[in-house]
């Protein structure tokens, strides 16, 4: 992606969190599947974005992944996206070379003029579960290809074989996330803790997309030890 400019380049931000309580309380994204662990499989399947960033647990991340964890620590999938964002928005406006905390409220003020994300700011930007296993980079760019052939969209997810959204499989128009991350936390006082996905998502016009292609399905998530078996037939 060197030199590409923001209207073409993607982020990533992958949220590693939750307590994992149908497994024992595990660290679910460090499970190995197919001899690799989950939030690994992941990060491959995102590597031409920049930045990748990690949410969560962040130990033992590899070269040019950059971590933050929520605050507070467990504080649910919508806060962890607004602290991925918010690292995001301070690496793209100040060449923020390590990891950052950043206040939300802060971070979403001074990048947004008029609907346009300004300074460096990727485009678009994946926000993906750490416990997707079988996602690949075809699968990322199939969702990248569908944004970009839906202009009023501001995102798509994949939708499971049931037409259920994967709220946390998707590409989203980072402007678009961001204002929606605003809106929800003004409503909230500023606070995002415990904020469900789903009340995020009705913020958000999204355009859903079914898997076609031949390989498992990248929506897959992995909450049981059954799942990660499942998983593991796959992939073989």
């Amino acid at each position: 992606m060197t030199g590409a400019t923001g209207a073409s380049r993607l982020a990533a931000v992958v949220l590693t969190g939750g307590a994992g309580r149908r497994m024992g309380g595990v660290d679910k994204p460090a499970l190995p599947v197919g001899g690799r662990s989950m939030r690994e499989r992941v990060l491959a399947a995102v590597a031409d974005a920049e930045p990748r960033i990690v949410v969560g647990t962040t130990d033992g991340l590899p070269p040019r992944v950059h971590g933050i964890r929520e605050r507070p620590a467990g504080g649910g999938p919508v806060a962890a996206t607004a602290a991925g964002l918010a690292l995001l928005v301070s690496r793209s406006t100040s060449g923020n070379r390590g990891p950052a905390v950043v206040e939300w409220a802060a971070a979403a003020e001074d990048t947004v003029d008029g609907g346009t994300v300004v300074g460096s700011m990727p485009a678009t930007v994946a926000l993906l579960a750490a416990d997707l296993p079988l996602l690949t980079a075809s699968a990322v760019h199939d969702l990248r290809t569908a944004l970009e052939g839906a202009p009023t969209a501001d995102g798509v997810v994949y939708v499971d074989d049931t037409g259920r959204p994967q709220w946390l499989c998707g590409v989203w128009r980072t402007a678009s996330l961001r204002r929606a991350l605003g809106r929800l936390a003004t409503r909230h006082d500023g606070v995002l803790t415990g904020t469900s996905v789903r009340a995020l998502m009705a913020e958000l016009t999204v355009a859903e997309l079914a898997w076609r292609g031949s390989g498992p399905p990248p929506w897959f998530d992995c909450d049981t030890d059954e799942d990660l078996r499942r998983a593991e037939e796959w992939i073989r």
